[in-house]
């Protein structure tokens, strides 16, 4: 089994296309993760052998998808999923989690969504660059967050050119709206641990908050309130990861005094209490 890698991006606050963690793994036939959700966008390229991902559509039905080497597959936010290694031919895969304003954008011109989450590459050397980006992100050697965050890009165009699919120019909708979302992702990312609310970050923006509601939901397919929660619960699965705070320390540095309303809400977005996340990414 070769060494795994991981490598958890700084807040760098790159709003257009923001990284959160990669890794790499060399998976046993025992191999499982799930269920839970996501905060954000997570894609994995299968480098060899195979795998099952079970998800939930829309209309809460369970569906199975049989992946396999030099395909992928992308959990999308909020979105219920399990998956698992082939027992004779357990997969090693490559993953980047990611998020911004150009992401479901990018995720549309690789044919990707919630029916359809199985990436194919119609281009074996696009295929071996998209690896190749993918494990200089996961790397921790590799570079400044610069150099990531070029990296990135250099991953999101390889995913749209390989999938086949007629590329367009990333429009967004519209300068006032990107003025808009930054000032609202700002606010929430400079506030997160205060107590802050849909009135206010909509008070920042100098919008309704009905306008501020609407665009959240075309945009990025969620409410202000639930990003901020999610948000929350991100960093504070980085100080888990990185810093030996307890558990109450850690929901009082991300907003919440509660520690019971903490592990609630954190058990809501990561499918685990803050101390088995914990204890899971130690091992």
């Amino acid at each position: 089994m070769k060494p795994g890698l991981f490598y958890l991006f700084p807040n760098e606050n790159f709003l257009d296309l923001n990284p959160y963690q990669a890794g790499y793994a060399d998976n046993d036939g025992a191999a499982s993760f799930g269920p839970c959700t996501r905060n954000h966008y997570l894609f994995h390229y299968v480098i060899s052998g195979a795998g099952t991902l079970m998800t939930e559509d829309e209309d809460k039905n369970e569906r199975h998808f049989h992946i396999h080497t030099g395909q992928g597959f992308l959990i999308f936010p909020g979105q219920v999923t399990t998956y698992w290694a082939d027992k004779d031919h357990p997969w090693e895969y490559v993953w980047i989690e990611f998020d911004g304003v150009y992401s479901s954008e990018i995720i549309s011109q690789a044919g990707l969504s919630v029916p359809a989450p199985i990436w194919k590459s119609s281009d074996r050397l696009l295929s071996i660059r998209l690896q190749e980006t993918m494990m200089a992100l996961a790397s921790p050697a590799e570079g400044t967050h610069f150099y990531k965050q070029a990296r990135l890009y250099e991953f999101a165009d390889c995913l749209i050119r390989a999938a086949g699919k007629p590329v367009s120019i990333l429009s967004p909708g519209g300068s006032l709206s990107d003025y808009y979302l930054q000032t609202a992702f700002l606010y929430i990312e400079k506030n997160f641990m205060n107590d802050i609310s849909v009135e206010s970050i909509a008070a920042q923006c100098n919008i309704h908050r009905n306008q501020l509601l609407k665009l959240f939901k075309e945009r990025i397919g969620q409410g202000p309130q639930e990003y901020l929660i999610k948000y929350r619960m991100s960093r504070a699965a980085q100080l888990l990861i990185t810093t030996d705070f307890s558990i109450n320390e850690i929901g009082n540095a991300v907003g919440y005094a509660n520690q019971l309303h903490f592990s609630r809400a954190f058990k809501n977005v990561y499918g685990m209490s803050p101390k088995y996340f914990r204890e899971e990414k130690k091992k």
